[in-house]
């Protein structure tokens, strides 16, 4: 059966999904596979997951091609960063791009420790730099996605940032739901910096609690105006974790494509 919203949402918008709704085993590939599956029936162009997810032997680029999905990014997200430059450290994102790269990712998702002074802003400024240089090497665009505290004490981190990067080499996947969570005019930040984002990740809370797409106080149609107003050609992708660890997969998803679907379509 075919799904009902395979087109983009709009002539510059296409939608996708992060796997992280679902519990993927990343020891079992058929694991992340079933989830691909699932996320195409749902009708979105393409999907994000975390590096963990391909480390089984069994995974193959023609797998995941043969799910019709564009593999929009590997994300590394860890509890720990380089104590210099607050990313990743370089022997694990250079190891994950070969491995990307090898799978069809478009790009390497990087998110990292805040930084607290201008030196060390500096130095993860840099280091972004470096990482979007190697990613580049081997056909990947570099994209830092944010969470809420870069977005504190007037967005100080992410306006750093956003000077500090080359823009040829560092471009960013805006966590709009975070930002909103730290404090951020999210239609105002894109009316600011939309030429530097690539991809949001969207998410709706309430009461400070995550709840599906469409259904809390994130300005969602504010942010859907925006981006059609500026002629924004970018990825919008659905992420629906929870605070308690949960997965709520589909039950979470379905809504959030709905509320895409209403806001983009």
């Amino acid at each position: 059966m075919g799904a009902p919203f395979l087109a983009p949402a709009a002539a510059h918008i296409t939608l996708g999904c992060q796997t992280n709704a679902w519990q993927v085993d990343p020891q079992r590939f058929d694991s992340l596979v079933a989830v691909l599956q699932k996320i195409r029936e749902l009708g979105f162009a393409g999907f994000e997951t975390g590096f963990r997810n391909l480390q089984s032997q069994d995974a193959a680029r023609h797998t995941i091609e043969s799910t019709g999905l564009q593999f929009f990014g590997v994300h590394i997200f860890l509890s720990k960063y380089d104590a210099r430059t607050h990313i990743a450290p370089a022997e694990l994102y250079e190891r994950v791009v070969k491995t990307g790269a090898a799978l069809g990712a478009q790009r390497l998702i990087l998110s990292g420790a805040p930084a607290s002074t201008e030196a060390e802003l500096a130095d993860k400024a840099t280091a972004l730099d470096h990482a979007g240089m190697f990613a580049r090497k081997s056909g990947l665009t570099l994209a830092y996605h944010n969470h809420d505290k870069e977005f504190g004490n007037a967005a100080w981190e992410m306006q750093g940032l956003l000077r500090r990067t080359d823009p040829a080499l560092t471009h960013f996947l805006l966590d709009a739901g975070h930002a909103f969570q730290g404090g951020a005019d999210v239609p105002a930040f894109l009316e600011d910096a939309h030429r530097r984002i690539i991809g949001l990740h969207l998410r709706d809370f309430r009461e400070g609690r995550q709840v599906p797409l469409g259904s809390g106080d994130f300005p969602l149609r504010q942010v859907a105006a925006t981006l059609k107003r500026a002629g924004w050609q970018g990825w919008v992708l659905a992420e629906e974790e929870r605070e308690d660890g949960s997965k709520p997969g589909e039950q979470a998803i379905r809504p959030a494509m709905a509320a895409l679907h209403q806001y983009f379509g």
